[in-house]
């Protein structure tokens, strides 16, 4: 099992490392880059997007190589169906991502992309059916209920990844923390699941091989469709190893509390139609503002969430919850006081 975790993890990384190099050419050549000088643009030149191309084909290529050389993705509760589904829910986004970044959709039509993918996910089978209760023993779902529960649960992680992608290297860093704690997890004892530990190999690997190029200064980004693909990619592995979604929580939990934070404040000063309009009072451009360097404040989010990730690989579901409380205080505390600093600035 770990030769094939080694093998393929490796393989992801080097297809993504090149592919990358590629699809940056590609963007810089079809003039489809960011360009600096908006209000919430911190860099000062031209940065080639579409990076989340690499990333899905990296993914996709070495997803389908073992699907057609052995059955290590489909030896436990896992099945073709479900693999087709993930990835037409990817490609989807790719299609999407790749639109928005040439033509800068607005909210209303780029939110178009992350919702058929979630429903392409569920369509294929992509599910929860229990849950484990913090209180003691078990939650089954009915259908719907685990329809709705995956639907909400993928938009509201593909949000964050994207809303969190507004520093070089930044979500690719987190969710790369996220994917290692979900083969960790998957590969101890009390949750030997060895297809969820190889799609995660597979996935931590593209990650590494992109973030090569993405880390500060970053001479490519995620775009749009990738922003989204790399929250899509984690939500995912946390539904089909058993319904973890507290150790994605925990990964991502403060970047998820800071978007509820900016949500709840834009909703406040201009209604819904306000939320999906950019700013720079997210809690890493909060950072960024008192004088912190982009790798210090990157290397800051890894660090808490990889603390909180390890927690859960030895906490239960009650001791998940608790954490989890721990982690919104020290959030707004934190919240309050780069607030308070921003307002004597």
């Amino acid at each position: 099992m770990m030769t094939a975790l080694i093998l393929w993890g490796t393989l992801s990384f080097v297809l993504s490392f090149f592919l990358t190099l590629f699809v940056r050419r590609l963007a810089i050549y079809f003039h489809i880059v960011d360009e600096p000088g908006l209000l919430r643009k911190i860099h000062s030149r031209p940065v080639a997007l579409l990076g989340g191309i690499a990333l899905f084909v990296s993914i996709a290529a070495c997803v389908i190589g073992i699907l057609s050389s052995s059955d290590f993705l489909t030896s436990g509760e896992i099945d073709l169906t479900h693999y087709v589904g993930v990835l037409l829910g990817g490609l989807i986004l790719m299609i999407g991502g790749f639109i928005d970044d040439r033509f800068e959709l607005p909210p209303r039509l780029a939110i178009i992309a992350p919702v058929l993918a979630a429903i392409t996910a569920i369509g294929f089978g992509i599910e929860v059916d229990k849950l484990s209760n913090p209180l003691g023993g078990q939650i089954l779902l009915e259908g719907w209920q685990s329809d709705l529960l995956v639907f909400v649960w993928l938009l509201v992680v593909m949000y964050t990844t994207k809303f969190l992608d507004g520093l070089d290297g930044l979500a690719t860093s987190v969710t790369s923390v996220g994917a290692l704690m979900v083969m960790l997890l998957s590969l101890t004892v009390a949750y030997f699941q060895p297809d969820v530990a190889l799609l995660s190999a597979v996935t931590l690997g593209a990650l590494v091989g992109f973030l090569f190029w993405n880390m500060h200064p970053a001479s490519i980004f995620l775009g749009e469709g990738g922003s989204t693909f790399v929250g899509y990619v984690l939500g995912i592995l946390a539904v089909i190893s058993g319904g973890k979604l507290a150790t994605a929580l925990l990964v991502l939990g403060i970047p998820l509390l800071d978007v509820v934070w900016v949500v709840s404040r834009r909703w406040r000063e201009g209604g819904f139609s306000r939320i999906f309009q950019g700013d720079k009072k997210h809690l890493h451009h909060r950072l960024l503002k008192l004088g912190w360097g982009q790798t210090h404040i990157v290397l800051l989010y890894v660090v808490i969430a990889s603390a909180f990730g390890v927690s859960a690989l030895f906490l239960q579901s009650r001791e998940k919850l608790v954490a989890l409380l721990i982690l919104g205080v020290i959030m707004v505390l934190a919240a309050l006081l780069l607030v308070q600093k921003d307002r004597h600035a």
